[in-house]
C-alpha cells in the first residue's frame, strides 16, 4: 500500500486492492496455471524479464496478495509463503547456505527446527553452531567461522519462551558480515517488528497465531530489503553472482532489495515446491483480518492466567515474560512493550507423572500437537514435540522434563482458570 497505514489498517486492507467490478474480498485464484496468448510472453516470464504468473508452484495470485499483507505488516519489501513454517525456515537458510557453508543458532528453538538445522541439513553439507542466546556478544561471535552464512534465532522461544536480544544478536550478526534471521511467530508483528530493532530477514509460521482457527499449516519468509548482500558478495555468489539456470542473471543486479524472495521464489520454490496453497492462503488471509484483535486478547488473558499460577502451591515454577520477576521481562518490555503472547510455561511439584495426570484431567482445554491458536490448549513438550531430543539436548534448548506448554486461548479468562484449577485438584 503506497501509504503507511497502522497494523491493525493493514491486517484487513493491505494485499488485495480490488479495481473497479472486482471482488471486495480476496478471491482463491484455484489453478494451477495461467493463460497468454503468446508464446514470447510466456518465454519473458521463464527468463524473469517480465512479471506476472505462469505456475502455481512458484507463484498464486491469492498467495501473493497474502505474502504482499505480512510484509507490509512486518515492515518489510517482499515476502513468499511457504508450505509450513518449516519449510520457511529452510528456505530462509538454504537461500544463502550451501554444501560446505554454517551458520550460528540460538540453541533456544523449537524441537522441529533444532532437528532440521542440526542433523537434516548437516546431511545436505550445511553445518550449525548452537549457542546459548543469553550468551555474551564475545561468546557468541566465538562461534562465528569463515563460512559462516548466517545468524538465527527466535522472538520468543518456543516452548522455553526465552526472550530474545534483537538488538545484540543484530549487532553479532552485522559484525560478521551476514544477516540476522529471526523466527516471530509467537508475537506476531502486531507486538514485536524486528526489522526496527536490526534484524533482516523475518520468518513465521502462519500455522498459529497468523492463521489463528487452526485450519491451515503455512509458513512466511519476509525480506527487510536493508542488508547489503554485494558489501559481502564473497560470501553470498548465489545472489551476487550470475545463476546459470535463468542465462547467467544476477539476482542483486536485477532485482536490487528484492533479490533475496526473488531468488527464493523463482530458484529454491521452482525446484523444490513447498507452496502454500490458494485455499490456505486464503483462510489465512482472513486469520489476519482479526490479528489485531485476537492479539491482545491471547496476551491479556495469559497474564491473568499467569499469575494465577505464579500464586498457586502446587505449581513448582511459571514461566512468562509478562511477569515482573521473569528473566526476560525487561527484555519484553523493551521489544513487545504491548504484550508478548498468550503462551506459558511451568511445571507442578511432583514433576512429570504430576503434570500428565494434570493435562489428562482438563476438560475444554484440549491436549493438542498445537499452539496460538484461538483456543486454548496444552502439551508437554519432552513427551511429544521434542520427544526426538535427549535430555541434554532438551536441556540445551531450555525444555525441562516436567514443562507443561500452555497455550491460552481467547475464551473468557476465568473459565480458563477455573479449568485449571479443577485439574489441578483432580
Amino acid at each position: 500500500m503506497a501509504k503507511q497505514f497502522k497494523p491493525e489498517t493493514l491486517c484487513v486492507q493491505a494485499g488485495w486492492t480490488p479495481k473497479k467490478g472486482e471482488p471486495r474480498v480476496l478471491p482463491i485464484y484455484q489453478s494451477t496455471t495461467f493463460k497468454y496468448d503468446t508464446s514470447e510472453q510466456m518465454a519473458r516470464l521463464f527468463d524473469l524479464e517480465d512479471s506476472g504468473y505462469f505456475y502455481t508452484r512458484l507463484q498464486n495470485p491469492t498467495n501473493d496478495a497474502v505474502a504482499a499483507k505480512i510484509a507490509a505488516l512486518e515492515g518489510g519489501v517482499a515476502a513468499m509463503l511457504t508450505s509450513s513454517g518449516q519449510a520457511a525456515n529452510f528456505y530462509a537458510i538454504f537461500n544463502i547456505c550451501q554444501a560446505g557453508d554454517h551458520f550460528v543458532c540460538s540453541s533456544a528453538i523449537y524441537g522441529g527446527t533444532f532437528n532440521l538445522f542440526g542433523v537434516t541439513m548437516k546431511k545436505l553439507g550445511i553445518d550449525v553452531t548452537f549457542v546459548n542466546p543469553d550468551a555474551s556478544e564475545e561468546e557468541i561471535s566465538a562461534a562465528f567461522q569463515p563460512n559462516t552464512k548466517a545468524l538465527f534465532g527466535e522472538t520468543i522461544s518456543n516452548p522455553s519462551l526465552e526472550v530474545l536480544d534483537i538488538e545484540k544478536f543484530a549487532r553479532i550478526a552485522h559484525s560478521h558480515g551476514v544477516p540476522l534471521i529471526v523466527d516471530n511467530t509467537f508475537p506476531t508483528p502486531i507486538n514485536c517488528r524486528p526489522f526496527e530493532w536490526g534484524a533482516d530477514i523475518v520468518v513465521h509460521s502462519t500455522t498459529k497465531y497468523m492463521d489463528g482457527h487452526a485450519t491451515s499449516v503455512g509458513g512466511c519468509v519476509v525480506d527487510s530489503g536493508n542488508f547489503d548482500w554485494d558489501a559481502h558478495a564473497d560470501k553470498f555468489p548465489g545472489l551476487c553472482t550470475p545463476d546459470e539456470s535463468y542465462h547467467g542473471l544476477t539476482y542483486t543486479k536485477a532485482f536490487g532489495k528484492g533479490a533475496y524472495i526473488t531468488k527464493a521464489t523463482a530458484q529454491l520454490m521452482r525446484d523444490l515446491g513447498s507452496i502454500q496453497s490458494p485455499q490456505n492462503s486464503f483462510l489465512l488471509n482472513l486469520g489476519l483480518e482479526t490479528l489485531h484483535l485476537r492479539m491482545p486478547q491471547h496476551c491479556r488473558n495469559a497474564q491473568k492466567v499467569a499469575e494465577y499460577l505464579s500464586k498457586n502451591e502446587k505449581v513448582a515454577w511459571v514461566n512468562y515474560c509478562g511477569l515482573p520477576d521473569n528473566k526476560y521481562y525487561a527484555l519484553a518490555q523493551k521489544y513487545m512493550p504491548n504484550g508478548s503472547c498468550g503462551v506459558i510455561s511451568f511445571g507442578l511439584k511432583g514433576g512429570r507423572d504430576v503434570s500428565i495426570k494434570f493435562m489428562d484431567s482438563l476438560e475444554f482445554i484440549a491436549i493438542v500437537t498445537h499452539v496460538a491458536d484461538a483456543r486454548s490448549c496444552v502439551l508437554h513438550p519432552a513427551s511429544h514435540t521434542h520427544r526426538q531430543l535427549s535430555d541434554e539436548q532438551l536441556m540445551e534448548a531450555g525444555v525441562r522434563p516436567d514443562l507443561i506448554r500452555l497455550s491460552v486461548g481467547i475464551e473468557n479468562a476465568d473459565d480458563i482458570i477455573a479449568d485449571i484449577e479443577q485439574a489441578l485438584n483432580a
